[in-house]
């Protein structure tokens, strides 16, 4: 694959391996092709002595909108949930920081990539949306995550609503660390770590991470299983047809 075809694109920024993820087409939607790039360049940023973190941002107006629904209605998703739960662990075990940079939409199983981070900053244009209840699914894999981050009542509120909130209530919330320019409120991060041992680093990260690996020990094998059958259901499958085809669900009110 040429470089021109890569989704996953990778540079550096003084010790800072810089991965872009580079679908705008569909929304840097989570398909498998994007997830298996993401995979090779978090693995390569892991093996590299000269990288000290990894910043995690986008192209085109949206982060990450969750699950490539084309994938899923035509039954490649069911498959997915493991491999999202693999991704998502990944990037908790790295033993090196991961910081995202977020300037535009998040949505559904974004929000789980945006969980897995240490740190992330999101700019005053970004949205974010738990829509899986509105499609007929839930937010089950990235609850590992996100539920060990987000504020519990603000976690119920915008789980059931599916309601859109802006980078100010994300960082109210805990699901987001800063709300403001990305360039700007994470200079000062990026410049301690790059101030950090790399022993100090991967130990100290251990110790933050502690209660979301004992989350994704306990639970991956239910919400994976949970994941997919409701993927594969006749609901589910309405209501991502449905948006998929811009109209309301059967059950809408």
């Amino acid at each position: 694959m040429t470089s021109a075809n890569l989704l996953v694109r990778v540079g550096d920024d003084r010790g800072v391996a810089v991965v872009t993820l580079d679908s705008p087409h569909n929304r840097n939607a989570l398909s498998a092709r994007l997830v298996s790039e993401l995979y090779e360049a978090l693995a390569a940023a892991a093996e590299d002595d000269a990288v000290r973190a990894v910043l995690l941002t986008h192209t085109g107006g949206t982060f990450c909108a969750g699950a490539d629904l084309s994938e899923a209605v035509s039954g490649g998703a069911t498959a997915g949930p493991l491999g999202l739960a693999g991704l998502l662990r990944t990037i908790v075990e790295l033993p090196k920081p991961v910081v995202a940079a977020v300037s535009g939409h998040v949505r559904a199983g974004g929000l789980g990539l945006l969980a897995a981070c240490d740190v992330s900053a999101a700019g005053p244009g970004s949205s974010f949306a738990f829509t899986e209840a509105r499609l007929g699914l839930a937010p089950a894999v990235i609850s590992m995550p996100v539920l060990a981050r987000m504020d519990a009542r603000a976690a119920a509120r915008y789980y059931l609503t599916g309601e859109r909130f802006d980078a100010a209530e994300a960082a109210r919330t805990g699901l987001v660390t800063l709300a403001g320019d990305p360039a700007e409120v994470l200079a000062p991060v990026l410049d301690g770590i790059r101030r950090a041992s790399p022993q100090g680093l991967a130990e100290s990260k251990r110790l933050t991470t502690a209660d979301v690996l004992r989350a994704f020990d306990r639970d991956t094998k239910d919400l994976a299983e949970l994941s997919a059958r409701l993927f594969a259901s006749a609901e589910a499958r309405e209501g991502m047809t449905a948006f998929l085809e811009r109209r309301d669900p059967a059950w809408a009110r």
